[in-house]
């Protein structure tokens, strides 16, 4: 996701927003890891910085990782639940279940809001500023044909194989690059994110791109297995 003026930016790519002239707004991002991407076909965990709320590395175990969970995220502005996609993000979805299990999301907000040619709500940064991260990076995952309707769950990232802890809800229908991990599918509170979406965001110099104004902070993030 973009950098906003708070934080140390790295823009990806940009969305034409036509020939009015409008600024154009930047496709989702996250902190940028050091260390080496870890390999696409490899599910491992590999150390990078940041390091904010360290909770430690994930070891992937496969028969845990196969086990079909749902999220319960307690926000200010209402409950979302969604579905994980274990079966076609395994990698994606232990690292989530792992940050949640240890309560590396609760007292966190999210940092992101779009309402102009993307859609979303970019979350998962325990420092609220766009440039923070769990103190490791893995590969993407589920990206062949990926597309982004409204509900989706996707990580955000700095390139290819970085994701971290960043991620983002599409409140709608989006139109993105296949390069963000789909790993849920919100199957309770998408009028809770249009809620979100309707209140807007605060940046008066770059409209459509900000902070939003209802303010959207995590309480407590359950994870439920099926």
């Amino acid at each position: 996701m973009k950098r906003k003026s708070w934080a140390l930016l790295t823009v990806l790519a940009t969305l034409s927003l036509g020939l009015s002239g409008t600024a154009a707004v930047a496709e989702p991002s996250a902190a940028p890891a050091t260390a080496a991407p870890a390999a696409a076909t490899a599910c491992t965990y590999t150390p990078a910085v940041p390091a904010d709320n360290f909770k430690g590395i994930p070891v992937f175990d496969a028969k845990k990782a196969a086990k079909p969970y749902s999220a319960k995220l307690q926000t200010s502005q209402g409950t979302i639940t969604f579905k994980a996609l274990t079966d076609k993000a395994p990698c994606t979805t232990f690292s989530f279940r792992f940050l949640a299990e240890h309560r590396y999301f609760d007292r966190s907000h999210c940092h992101r809001l779009t309402t102009q040619r993307i859609y979303v709500l970019q979350c998962g940064d325990p420092t609220g500023t766009g440039s923070g991260g769990p103190g490791y990076s893995f590969p993407d995952e589920n990206l062949d044909g990926a597309t982004y309707p409204a509900g989706t769950v996707a990580m955000a990232n700095a390139g290819p194989n970085t994701n971290g802890s960043q991620f983002f809800f599409v409140w709608k229908d989006t139109k993105l690059s296949p390069a963000y991990t789909p790993f849920g599918q919100v199957t309770a509170g998408l009028d809770v994110l249009q809620k979100i979406a309707a209140g807007g965001e605060d940046d008066q110099n770059n409209p459509g791109d900000g902070f939003p104004t209802l303010p959207v902070n995590f309480r407590h993030v359950t994870v439920t297995k099926h």
